[in-house]
């Protein structure tokens, strides 16, 4: 039998259906990204802080070490680069940045490969031992460091050589070499402690971004706009052609029909003087034309423009008009908004895209990327 009770028909149950499973769907994604991602902040944090080597591991690599100096990494194959043009590197620092995305395993444009071997971090250099010889960058003289966004290259400035060189790594070791040379760094200039700071502040910062369960929706929420074929944006088209279609009228300004049909009679040949002569006068005599109707101004945007400053009807206060930016918005968002798909697993903030839909992504790279870019921001 099926479910009327107080809330009416049955499809207010299967858009509570419908809306339930897209929420769970979208917060199960959310969760997973943001648990992924919390592990990796916490294994960096147990990195940082038991990452030690010992003389013992360079036992085999044709590498002397000094009295104090031990290995603590090492990685079989690597290339050595250098860049052909002048540049100025910036100044090495111990930010921890989060991985933007894969890297592509591409040499950039200006950098050759001039040997290949085995690259060693020890806690006073980076060694590269090469089929050609062997390349020292120590800590101590490094004026510049980069690390390229898209590619595996590392790029090192040191004060006795003026042609920048640097590494070439296979993509899938290079973020953990540049962890590991940052902490080999930071031990060198006795800020380790200083990284690990960095790490727990991140991690603090990722627990206040751990997506909530959404609140279960009801046949009771069901709005008839969403029984309508496009929901909320076929009601708002059809409500502007509604607005225009008379604005549209009345700047034609059509003449009036009665007026037409005098004047017709006007110009219609009289009949002769000889048939009534006392008659003929009064029967052609026209009335004169009625005043046309004077012209309505066309409304002024501001008239026509609602509440909210374009933003839809919603009762969470949401609108377009500038003010707080929303980086927790509430469970019920999507109800009123177009969310883009996987809305939840966003970091950031409320923004509206070109194409209407709305990402919780503000603020990022990647906002909207899919869907012709961020138009504006919606606020509170």
């Amino acid at each position: 039998m099926a479910k009327t009770e107080s809330t009416g028909s049955t499809w207010r149950y299967r858009w509570a259906h419908r809306q339930n499973v897209r929420r769970v769907s979208t917060y199960r994604g959310a969760e997973t990204a943001w648990r992924r991602r919390d592990d990796e902040l916490r294994q960096l944090r147990a990195l940082a802080a038991d990452f030690q080597g010992s003389a013992a591991a360079g036992a085999g690599l044709a590498l002397e070490l000094a009295a104090d100096e031990v290995v603590l990494w090492v990685l079989p194959a690597a290339q050595l680069v250098e860049v052909r043009h002048t540049a100025v590197l910036p100044a090495p620092d111990l930010t921890v940045a989060p991985r933007t995305g894969p890297l592509r395993p591409r040499r950039p444009d200006g950098v050759r490969v001039t040997d290949a071997g085995m690259a060693v971090i020890t806690s006073r250099r980076l060694v590269l031992l090469g089929g050609r010889g062997r390349r020292d960058w120590a800590y101590g003289r490094i004026t510049g460091l980069s690390h390229d966004p898209a590619a595996p290259v590392t790029l090192i400035q040191v004060l006795d050589r003026r042609r920048i060189s640097g590494l070439l790594l296979p993509t899938d070791a290079a973020p953990d070499f540049r962890f590991k040379l940052t902490l080999a760094f930071a031990d060198a200039i006795e800020q380790r402690a200083a990284v690990i700071a960095q790490l727990d502040e991140l991690i603090a910062e990722h627990a206040q971004l751990k997506p909530f369960r959404p609140a279960a929706a009801t046949p009771g929420q069901a709005r008839l706009s969403s029984f309508v074929p496009g929901g909320r944006r076929s009601i708002a088209v059809a409500a502007a052609i509604a607005l225009l279609v008379p604005a549209a009228l009345i700047e034609s300004n059509p003449s009036d029909p009665r007026g037409g049909a005098e004047v017709a009679a006007a110009a219609t040949p009289a009949p002769t003087v000889s048939a009534a002569p006392a008659r003929i006068g009064p029967a052609l005599a026209l009335k004169p034309p009625p005043p046309k109707p004077t012209k309505s101004p066309r409304p002024s945007p501001s008239a026509t423009q609602g509440p909210r400053c374009g933003a839809p009807e919603n009762p969470l206060g949401y609108d377009f008009c500038g003010g707080t930016r929303i980086r927790k918005p509430a469970a019920e968002v999507c109800d009123w908004f177009d969310c883009v798909p996987q809305f939840w697993a966003g970091r950031g903030y409320l923004v509206q895209c070109r194409d209407g839909s709305v990402s919780l992504a503000g603020g990022r790279s990647t906002a909207c990327a899919e869907h012709q870019g961020v138009r504006r921001t919606i606020t509170k």
